[in-house]
């Protein structure tokens, strides 16, 4: 499903729904241009734009007319010494500039990406002041997406002619959080810079932001000079010559007009000093400089600050409202070569290929991304999430998923206020934490993701009390509620919302309780008694050394004491609450409901590309919510860096109760996780503890770790360069680091490499490792620092090149005990390289070749070897190709007489062998890896040499060992032949 966005400044009071039936549509009717970078920002932070820029153009289901300007400029023959002039050029040089700088976002996560690169033109709907103030109750979103395709307008033709044939030269731009409008502006003003807006002979922006900080008196013409030195020889000329301005008006909501002839005096003199907030007015009365074309941009709460008469055109921002531009913004960004890192040149393009695609599908399911990517801002969001998922091969500091997540909301509510006219002058970002983060924190507490209107009524107006508090909530659903909440797509579930992004649901409920806004009445009471008793205390101390003085009264420093001692008492209160913080975190990270659900990463993933399969059918009961990203957002928050960005945005947290809550933390979090978890959850708490980037934390948590089981956890580059950051925070020994069924392959290795040094006992059985990761493991074992005494590689393709790095390996090996290459695909010609450089090794007491297809020859060999080495006794040659004389010669081997002990068959002799269960553990663990034919013809020549050896005995003790193991070969015969084991 796919939407445009509509303006709902003026909803009646308490209709929550309404937001719902009046979501954005405009799906289908336009021309769209790629020629600037979708990337959330504050107006002039873009990627830099090349110098030979070529414009594509992607043509929506029907066509607009598109009336291009004329090439000729008028009155350019009277001036062309001045358009043509270098300080105009120097102009457009510094403007370009400027808006190619690239936000600290854009080159962290993620490869740069030049304007021309990535972008696509959201949609551009044209609108009047009757929409905005009256939106119809009853429009819905199969309304919206039915309307006319003439409403639809392009950015090069907003300042065409109206419906009445008049010029339009003042145009206000609005559209809520996260539609695009600062991007479009960028865009717009670097296409002047290269010439492709040859309507305007000059463009002049301003942030209105800038110019709200500034009220002493100044001209215009000072005003331009001032910003732009470069236009010192062209700003006389304004206003008296034909010469075509632009004035660009960036985020009108920063300032705070008044149109009125008594609050705001007419100025028609560009000379004539007067306030910036006069001059902007002024220029939209059209008494100063009337024949200037001007464009605003505004937030939807906004447009109503500047009177109807004096604007020719309205133009709503309605972000991607179809998927198709949503498939190409992706296509685009994914595609771009160095997307994958540089170490992936060659693999890349295939998994770069591959999510595009898993994306695409998701997005034509008609899914929440669909609705959510409506929003460009949170197709930036999820491109970068995908690229710390998939390309992340180093996880420096700054590579967090709780920093995306906060850079994310930076370059989308950076400087933001709410509204400018309220006195408390609160931050948007504030504001959320505190109304939308209650309602995120109750959804999880809950284990609920879907609202109804009552839970928003519940949670967003039942404290209102005062007129600001109604304005404030007015203008947060006007401007900002859609970017965070948006109607859920399930079927039945149509009149409910569910958060835009699932992982901001549990973002915004780690934010408001370490902000510490989950605060009972008693509790929100006392702290603010303990600030006003706190700041008159000092006064009223000075005060009473002066009474005590004239008047000796006793009581008085009992008096003043009693002051002192309740702000000390609340601090201690405040104590308990970070000790509840902590509290909060370890019990959420540690529920034994989720122990066994996919990481936390796998999650994401599935949030954002899908689950591919049957889709469930909607009368199927929904799983249970999960909501373990929840406890390591907390974590993640608590970081410095993560604070620092949260201190711009108004959410300030104290050095100090980040301190006490980790200082906290320790009683509960570390001495939780000694008590042994489940592979999956093992990773998310590795993964709390890098998001929560506190060394000295993180490095007394993983001395308790002595063992670290993985297995059967999809182990990516980010996993593996995650458990490698955390595990290099300490140098101790780890006894066994299980990765069985991780898809390990060679780079996996690499990043792991630190770590795997510090192992004692290694389980790389069922990966992926050939014999270039055979390489990687002869280096490991030949590093001097290497302790891995017990190294598992069953079921890998390491083949007889593996077999020659592995038996380098074994010759210079000093450490190794056990060795284990069960079904690796030896042959006879890598088990003969192996016997060869066996002889050098003076520490193997284990050598497991197992289902290795090797002849008499070959295993003979290696037992031969064996005999002569000084502490290997024990080699495993079970389901290989061994001949009756090999089965014979096998047998006669004696431990008191050769030395070794080769595990053959089940039986010795006339009696079974002790390792008879030993063999039958191992194939049934690894049966679902094996040729089943196969191992059921090897079963059958058991069973024969079993029933074989209990005739021959006439012990009725070993008659009925026999017996007993017979059965079980019995058992795992038939049950492989039905197809149940």
């Amino acid at each position: 499903m796919s939407w445009a966005m509509q303006c709902q400044s003026c909803l009646p009071w308490g209709s929550w729904m309404q937001l719902h039936r009046s979501l954005p549509g405009s799906r289908g009717t336009r021309s769209v241009y790629l020629c600037a970078a979708s990337v959330p920002g504050e107006l002039g932070s873009v990627p830099s734009p090349s110098s030979c820029r070529g414009c594509v153009r992607y043509q929506g289901r029907s066509q607009e007319h598109s009336v291009q300007p004329s090439s000729s400029r008028h009155g350019l023959s009277q001036l062309r010494n001045v358009a043509s002039s270098d300080a105009i050029k120097k102009h457009q040089k510094s403007l370009s500039a400027w808006f190619s700088h690239q936000p600290n976002e854009e080159r962290q996560f993620g490869p740069s990406f030049s304007l021309d690169a990535v972008h696509v033109d959201p949609v551009i709907r044209e609108s009047s002041l009757e929409e905005i103030l009256k939106p119809s109750p009853d429009l819905t979103i199969q309304n919206q997406l039915q309307q006319p395709c003439s409403q639809v307008i392009s950015l090069q033709n907003l300042f065409d002619v109206d419906a009445c044939g008049r010029q339009v030269k003042n145009v206000v731009l609005y559209g809520t959080v996260g539609t695009g409008k600062s991007t479009l502006i960028k865009k717009m003003v670097v296409d002047w810079c290269h010439g492709r807006l040859p309507r305007f002979e000059l463009v002049i922006p301003f942030s209105c932001e800038d110019l709200s900080h500034s009220h002493a008196p100044i001209s215009l013409r000072r005003l331009i000079t001032k910003k732009y030195q470069h236009l010192r020889d062209v700003v006389p000329m304004l206003g008296a010559s034909n010469l075509k301005v632009l004035f660009i008006l960036n985020g009108l909501e920063r300032l705070n007009l008044d149109f009125r002839l008594a609050g705001t005096e007419l100025c028609c003199d560009p000379n004539e000093p007067v306030p910036p907030s006069a001059i902007v007015v002024n220029l939209l009365r059209k008494y100063l400089l009337p024949e200037a074309s001007i464009i605003v941009t505004t937030r939807p709460s906004a447009v109503r600050r500047i009177p109807g008469k004096y604007v020719g055109r309205y133009a709503e921002i309605c972000g991607f409202s179809d998927t198709n531009l949503q498939k190409l913004y992706f296509q685009m960004r994914l595609r771009q070569p160095g997307c994958t890192g540089e170490d992936s040149a060659g693999g890349g393009s295939g998994e770069q290929e591959n999510l595009v695609e898993m994306l695409s599908r998701n997005l034509e399911r008609h899914n929440q991304i669909a609705a959510a990517c409506f929003l460009p801002s949170y197709c930036w969001l999820v491109c970068t999430t995908l690229h710390f998922l998939y390309f992340t091969r180093t996880v420096p500091p700054s590579q967090t998923l709780t920093g995306i997540y906060t850079s994310f909301l930076r370059l989308n509510f950076s400087g933001e206020v709410l509204d400018s006219t309220d006195p408390t002058n609160i931050s948007m970002m504030k504001y959320v934490a505190k109304m939308v983060g209650k309602l995120a924190y109750e959804g999880v507490m809950s284990r609920k993701t879907c609202f109804s209107e009552d839970d928003l009524q519940q949670c967003f107006e039942v404290e209102m009390k005062t007129e600001s508090e109604l304005n404030l909530l007015e203008v947060f659903r006007s401007d900002v509620f859609r970017f965070f909440l948006t109607p859920c797509v399930q079927p039945g579930k149509e009149h409910t919302f569910v958060f835009t992004i699932p992982a901001m649901q549990e973002y915004l409920a780690a934010l408001y309780v370490v902000l510490g806004e989950k605060k009972t009445l008693a509790q929100r009471v006392g702290k603010e008694l303990s600030e006003v008793i706190g700041k008159v205390s000092e006064d009223v101390a000075v005060v009473l050394s002066i009474i005590s003085k004239v008047l000796p009264l006793r009581f008085l420093p009992v008096l003043f004491n009693l002051l002192k001692m309740f702000p000390r008492y609340f601090s201690r209160l405040s104590g308990k609450d970070r000790d509840a913080i902590a509290h909060t975190m370890a019990e959420e990270l540690f529920k034994e409901e989720d122990y066994y659900n996919d990481d936390v990463l796998d999650q994401i993933n599935s949030s954002i590309l899908g689950v591919e399969g049957p889709m469930r059918h909607p009368d199927e009961a929904p799983d249970d919510e999960v909501f373990e990203l929840f406890p390591i957002f907390m974590g993640g928050i608590l970081s410095r860096r993560n604070r620092a960005i949260l201190e711009q945005l108004g959410c300030s947290i104290k050095n100090l109760a980040a301190f006490e809550i980790a200082k906290a933390m320790k009683k509960t979090v570390i001495r939780k996780s000694r008590k042994g978890l489940p592979p999956s959850e093992l990773m998310d708490y590795l993964f709390f503890l890098h998001e929560f980037q506190n060394e000295r934390f993180t490095a007394e948590a993983i001395r308790s770790l002595r063992t670290v089981n993985l297995s059967s956890v999809k182990m990516t580059p980010l996993k593996c360069s995650v458990l490698a950051s955390v595990m290099g925070t300490t140098c101790h020994e780890v006894e066994e680091l299980n990765l069985t069924s991780c898809n390990l392959d060679t780079s996996s290795l690499r990043i792991l490499f630190p770590v795997l040094l510090r192992c004692r006992a290694l389980h790389l059985q069922l990966n992926s490792l050939d014999s270039e990761a055979c390489k990687e493991i002869r280096d490991l074992l030949l590093h001097d620092k290497c302790v891995v005494s017990n190294l598992r590689l069953a079921n890998n393709p390491v083949g007889e090149q593996g077999a020659q790095y592995l038996a380098e390996a074994l010759a210079g090996n000093h450490s190794l005990t056990h060795l284990s290459l069960l079904h690796t695909a030896l042959g006879d010609r890598g088990t003969e390289v192996i016997a060869q450089h066996l002889a050098k090794n003076q520490h193997l007491q284990e050598l497991n070749l197992g289902y290795n297809s090797l002849t008499d020859t070959a295993a003979l060999h290696v037992v031969e070897v064996a005999k002569k080495h000084a502490t290997l006794d024990k080699v495993h040659l079970y389901f290989n190709d061994i001949s009756e004389d090999g089965k014979r010669a096998l047998h006669s081997l004696r431990m008191d007489r050769d030395g070794v002990r080769a595990l053959v068959f089940l039986t010795a002799g006339t009696d079974v062998s002790d390792y008879w269960s030993n063999i039958l553990n191992v194939v049934q663990r690894n049966l679902p890896f094996w040729d089943r034919e196969r191992v059921r013809q090897h079963l059958a020549l058991i069973l024969q040499d079993l029933e074989s050896s209990r005739r021959q005995t006439a012990n009725p003790w070993r008659k009925a060992k026999f017996l007993r193991v017979e059965s079980e070969v019995k058992k795992m015969l038939g049950k492989l032949q039905h197809g149940t084991l």
